[in-house]
C-alpha cells in the first residue's frame, strides 16, 4: 500500500466513524479505541468557525452529541500528502457534509489540513479546517 492509500484510509475511516458516531449507529464504547486513541495528547483542532479545540474539549462535544444527527453523512474527496519528512505527514483533503444539524448549512464543504504521525498506529498532531467558497460547494455533489 503507498503512502497515499494508507493516509487516505485513515482519513476516510476516521471520518466514517464520526457519522456513525453521530448517527447513533456506532457502539458508544468505541470512541476511545477508533477516535481520542488517534489523538497527540497536545493536539489542536481548529474548525471552520475559528475556536481552538483541545483534546478534552473535542472528547465532551463528542460525548454530548452520540446519536444526535440520524441523518448525517460525510464524503472526504481530494486526499492529497503536501509534504512528508520521516514519520510526519501534511495532508489536506476535501470533507463534505450532508444533514449535518450542527453546522451553518446541512450541506457543507470544507478543506481540512492535517498533520500525521505515520508509525505503528496514526496519531493526528493538528487539525485546521477551512469552509469551500460557496461557488466551489454549491456545484459540488451531495448525493452520497
Amino acid at each position: 500500500m503507498t503512502t497515499l492509500e494508507t493516509v487516505t484510509k485513515e482519513i476516510v475511516g476516521l471520518h466514517d466513524f464520526f457519522a456513525a458516531w453521530f448517527n447513533g449507529t456506532a457502539d458508544r464504547d468505541q470512541l476511545h479505541p477508533r477516535f481520542l486513541s488517534r489523538l497527540h495528547p497536545e493536539i489542536l483542532f481548529i474548525p471552520p468557525e475559528g475556536q481552538v479545540m483541545n483534546r478534552a474539549i473535542l472528547q465532551a462535544g463528542f460525548d454530548r452529541n452520540y446519536g444526535s444527527n440520524p441523518d448525517f453523512r460525510i464524503a472526504i474527496r481530494d486526499v492529497d500528502i503536501r509534504y512528508q519528512h520521516g514519520d510526519r505527514i501534511l495532508a489536506t483533503y476535501t470533507e463534505w457534509q450532508t444533514g449535518a444539524t450542527r453546522s451553518a448549512l446541512a450541506n457543507n464543504a470544507r478543506i481540512t489540513t492535517v498533520l500525521m504521525e505515520m508509525t505503528k498506529t496514526v496519531t493526528w498532531l493538528h487539525i485546521q479546517e477551512t469552509w469551500l467558497p460557496e461557488a466551489v460547494r454549491s456545484a459540488g455533489p451531495f448525493n452520497f
